[in-house]
Order: C-alpha cells, then structure tokens, then sequence
C-alpha cells in the first residue's frame, strides 16, 4: 500500500515537473516569437530605408557628347575617338556590385568625357563576380544581358543597369526587367529579348569572368591603365585626368602584365574578393 503511495506521489510529481516545463518552453517561446516579430519590423524599416537610398536615382549623370563604342572580339566594349589607340583605361565591373555603382557614380561621366575628348580609350570588362545566390545569379542575368545589347546603344544600358540595381541580399535584374530597360534606352527587338530570357551569351561571361582572374583583378570595382592597376588619388576625377594625362603617349600591356600600380595608396573603395567566398576568379 505504501509503495503504491508512492509511485502516485512520484507520477503526480513527474507530471507537474512536465507541466512547468512545457510553460517554460511556451513562455520562452513567445518571448522568441515576440523577438522576431520586433526584428521583422526593424527589417522592413531598414528595407524601406535601404529601397529609397537605393532607388532609380541615374548614376554618372552625363549628358555630353559620347565617342563611338564597338563590341571587341572578345566580347568587351571599346569606347574611343576614332584613331586613338592608346593610353587603354580598362574596366572590370559587375553590374551587381555595389562598390561598383558607387565608382559608376562618381567617375562614370569622367571616363565618358576623356574617351569623347579622345584622350584614352577606354574597354569596359563586365564579368560575373559573385559565386553565391542570389548575387551570383543576378551578376550572370545582368551581364548576359549587356553582352546581347548592340554597341551603338551599350553604354546607356550599362548606364541603366547601374541605376536599377538590386539591393544585396534581394533578387534583381529580372527578364522582364532587362527586357524593359533596354527598350528605355532603344534596344528592341525579339532578338534581344530571345537573347536575354535564353541566356544566349552566358559562355561569353564566362570567359570575360576566367580572363579577369588571368588579368590578376582581385577585387572590384578594378581599372586598369595601360595594364597597370589605378589605386588611391587615381580613383578620383582629377587624380583620373591626371594619370591619364601622365599615361598619354605611353605603349599599352596586357592587364597583369605589369604588377605595379599607379599609386601606392590604398584604395579603400573596391570590393577585396579575397577570402569573402564570393570571388569567381577561374584562371
């Protein structure tokens, strides 16, 4: 009779000991619940704040002349006076990085007027940079798309493409979208849509993206004057012109070719791939 007592007495004990566990883990959880419910808020603020600092605001405002811009063999666009040769201003960018909008911003109207003075020729390198999704997917959209557009009109959706890009972390440079900036800009036509919904020139990105790991372009946004990488003051208006001024005349290498920059500062402006996972060097 005792022991019977006692296992009465030791179950009532087991249950109630289960049922202030049980609110525990409902009171802990609501205060979870409650945490992320805060943070879902604090989220869509950030987002709504983030969305206006990101907006359609063009970058590189430029409404001056433009030199001509052809399609290289490799895929790259040229941008240069007729004749001009040399010095060669080289530009690797994805169109999904945000430093790169960011020196989109500040020099994109300078290197349009020093190719239009014909002072340099300059060759835009789009490659795709990002190894993650959904960066990396929209990296490989947007540029497969800007290998489909015709040179005539590249550079203004080059432009277009900067100004509407996606937010990191967000999915962006949808078909529809690309589709559509291009119409803005004067691209039409079911061969550019078929080219962009079917990825028809994703090869040609990846190439661009194995021949800048080959180049030695470590991070982005990367420029590169007569193959040498521009650093520092140079990545300024007046510290381009005057590099540029100082390159003028002078014999143009391969990019990587020569390991030198043309300023010993630090940029502190690019995206430094190294380490971060992101990197889509192939050499």
């Amino acid at each position: 009779m005792a022991d019977n007592e006692r296992s009465a007495r030791r179950r009532l004990a087991d249950e109630r000991a289960r049922d202030a566990a049980r609110a525990k883990r409902r009171r802990a959880l609501m205060v979870v619940l409650g945490a992320v419910a805060a943070a879902a808020v604090v989220v869509a603020v950030v987002v709504m704040v983030t969305g206006r600092q990101n907006g359609p605001d063009p970058v590189a405002e430029y409404d001056g002349p433009l030199a001509p811009a052809a399609r290289q063999q490799d895929g790259s666009v040229a941008m240069a006076k007729q004749g001009v040769a040399a010095p060669v201003l080289e530009i690797y960018e994805d169109f999904q990085c945000p430093a790169c909008r960011a020196l989109e911003n500040r020099l994109g109207a300078t290197v349009k007027e020093l190719a239009a003075e014909g002072r340099v020729k300059v060759v835009y390198r789009p490659f795709q940079l990002f190894q993650q999704d959904p960066l990396m997917s929209n990296s490989r959209r947007a540029a497969n798309a800007a290998a489909c557009a015709p040179a005539d009109r590249w550079v203004a959706y080059h432009d277009k493409l900067f100004t509407h890009q996606p937010p990191e972390g967000d999915e962006g440079f949808t078909d529809d979208q690309l589709v559509s900036w291009a119409a803005e800009v004067g691209i039409t036509g079911q061969a550019f849509d078929t080219c962009v919904r079917r990825m028809q020139k994703i090869e040609e990105v990846e190439d661009a993206t194995a021949a800048a790991g080959r180049a030695g372009v470590d991070s982005t946004p990367y420029l590169a004057l007569n193959g040498r990488k521009l650093t520092g003051d140079a990545l300024t208006p007046e510290g381009l012109r005057d590099a540029v001024a100082d390159a003028r005349g002078g014999t143009p290498t391969p990019t990587g070719s020569a390991s030198g920059d043309m300023s010993g500062n630090a940029a502190g402006t690019g995206r430094d791939t190294a380490g971060t996972g992101n990197a889509a060097m192939r050499a």
